[in-house]
């Protein structure tokens, strides 16, 4: 953690743990003092929970010196978007329409985590229904990105790589849903992990307005972090193979660095392509190739798929429900009134039709290698950059690259490359087969080795 003498690293920080040298109570009181110092800044948490991770550090505590931690994380720090429940935390999901909600029992991936011993320090903010690229809504206000807090950290997952940046935890429990992971986690520096769609079962949350696109994953400083949170998400069906340094074999790499006629800002496209260069360099085969399905086709389907969902979840909220959201919010769900069942039906039909696609071309490639976002950070207070390369673009310009992955269910990694001439992050994204998720990591760790 920055400034901190203890380790900056979840797994190192557990290490110190085992060994006697720091305690899960002397971890936690870093993480709070770093959190009185920057997130009044920030404004990454926004439900604290210090009474519960007093209680949670202190008993990680007895464990440890019993010898009897519950997981290799027992004792961690980390921090929870607020869209995920937390029994005894207010959840608002960004909205007035739950400013008051306050749950009784975690939601199955946080149970998971409670089980495990990691302490949950607070909630972290989100944009209203985790709907859009940057995090910003009525309740909480901006969230800002700690590498230039005039800019944001992008969204739906900003609160979460916000509180991880910026050192108050090391780690973060969020969800993806067209990107909301891993281009958050681009625009900061660190790994995000989208999982394949059903790699970790979700019970006793939010109501589902994304049918399968969304799902849960780790934000984490490093990829071996990322691993050991995957090791207690995963399901019991489908335990998480541990990670080797080297790939079991060399990948068959498909670079694409563009989706057809959308513009990429220069310093991503040149960064990116610089890393496609090195994954040639460890030995990988990389072949540059056009967008392989059609862009537009599966955009569509995820308009169609959340504006319909989005509507669904107002209808049932009550009658003037919309009215209480903000303008964007309320765009969308107007656009999911105008819908028809054919609409939503052809929408899915869309979705099967990319899977075949990627099936196919997964046939041939191991990984799909893209930028992770089109476009660098942007003003905190702006939804999305109004243009990208000097070229228009609407409210996904910049998420072009991701939403694919959450379509098709393929599992999806981001990870850090060279910086912008500002010193911005950039990340490039790893998209897998289905269940390749552990494979994606043992690509992506080796070139971060190599990366230095």
């Amino acid at each position: 953690m920055s400034g901190s003498a203890l380790p900056p690293t979840a797994i190192a920080l557990a290490g110190a743990f085992a060994s006697g040298e720091a305690s899960p109570v002397e971890a936690l009181r870093e993480c709070l003092e770093r959190v009185d110092a920057v997130n009044p800044a920030l404004n990454a948490i926004v439900t604290p929970d210090r009474e519960g991770a007093q209680k949670a550090a202190m008993e990680s505590a007895r464990r440890w010196r019993d010898g009897r931690p519950l997981s290799p994380l027992d004792g961690v720090p980390i921090t929870i978007k607020d869209n995920l429940l937390v029994r005894g935390l207010r959840a608002t999901w960004g909205s007035a329409l739950y400013e008051h909600f306050v749950p009784d029992r975690d939601e199955l991936p946080v149970a998971r985590l409670r089980a495990a011993g990691l302490v949950f320090l607070g909630k972290t903010n989100v944009p209203e229904f985790t709907l859009q690229g940057y995090t910003d809504n009525k309740l909480f206000g901006c969230t800002r990105n700690p590498w230039q807090p005039a800019l944001t950290p992008g969204g739906s997952s900003g609160g979460a790589v916000a509180s991880v940046a910026s050192g108050m935890a090391p780690l973060a429990l969020a969800t993806d849903g067209g990107g909301s992971i891993r281009r958050p986690a681009s625009h900061t520096g660190l790994i995000g992990h989208k999982p394949t769609t059903g790699r970790i079962t979700r019970a006793d949350g939010f109501p589902v307005i994304l049918h399968d696109f969304e799902v849960v994953g780790p934000i984490a400083r490093t990829i071996t972090d990322a691993s050991a949170m995957m090791a207690i998400l995963a399901d019991g069906d489908r335990p998480w193979r541990p990670v080797t340094e080297q790939p079991s074999r060399r990948a068959r790499i498909a670079y694409v660095p563009r989706f057809g006629d959308a513009p990429v800002d220069p310093q991503i496209e040149s960064s990116v392509s610089s890393a496609a260069q090195m994954m040639e360099e460890l030995g990988h085969g990389v072949d540059t190739i056009a967008c392989p399905f059609d862009l537009e086709r599966t955009a569509e389907a995820f308009r169609t798929i959340s504006a319909a969902g989005l509507a669904w979840l107002l209808r049932g909220l009550g009658k003037g429900a919309v009215e209480h959201c903000g303008a964007d919010v309320q765009a969308i769900a107007h656009h999911g009134e105008s819908l028809r069942a054919a609409d939503y039906a052809g929408a899915l039909a869309d979705a099967a039709r990319l899977k075949r696609q990627l099936g196919d071309l997964f046939e041939r490639y191991d990984a799909i290698l893209t930028p992770a976002a089109a476009a660098l950070p942007w003003p905190a207070r702006k939804s999305h950059p109004e243009e990208i390369a000097g070229i228009a673009v609407g409210p996904r310009g910049h998420a072009v690259f991701t939403a694919f992955a959450n379509v098709s269910g393929c599992p999806a990694l981001s990870l850090p490359v060279s910086p912008s001439d500002d010193g911005l992050p950039i990340g490039l994204q790893l998209v897998g087969a289905w269940g390749s998720d552990e494979f994606l990591f043992e690509i992506g760790g080796e070139f971060l080795r190599k990366r230095g």
